[in-house]
């Protein structure tokens, strides 16, 4: 029997939760690179590669769904040129997720999401 898999929820509302990836999202569009914990990249890449794939199809409606997502509407333009262009031929797989060390603070894993050049 299958049986759903529990999500983390860091303690925080929903509303928060959806903003704050949100707007991690459109910061790892906007500047390609961004420095976050393990748990957070491992929500937002999937996200973030959504928003990609919405690029790809382009059209009206990809747009409007990708503008009701991205904060920015210069990220979202980035997303459908140049992003666009750039994974054409990828069929997925935009994200790199890579390991940094524990935060000095509180030992949290820090990682590095990125684009794939």
């Amino acid at each position: 029997m299958t049986r759903k898999v529990a999500e983390g929820k860091s303690g925080k509302t929903s509303s928060y939760q959806k903003a704050m990836y949100r707007n991690l999202v459109t910061d790892l569009l906007g500047y390609e690179k961004i420095t976050t914990t393990e748990t957070k990249a491992k929500r937002a890449r999937g996200l973030a590669e959504k928003m990609i794939t919405l690029g790809k199809q382009g059209g009206l409606h990809s747009r409007r769904q990708a503008l009701s997502f991205i904060f920015d509407e210069k990220v979202a333009d980035k997303v459908f040129t140049e992003l666009a262009q750039r994974y054409a031929e990828r069929p997925g797989g935009y994200t790199r997720i890579t390991k940094l060390g524990p935060r000095l603070g509180d030992g949290a894993v820090m990682v590095q999401l990125e684009l794939v050049k």
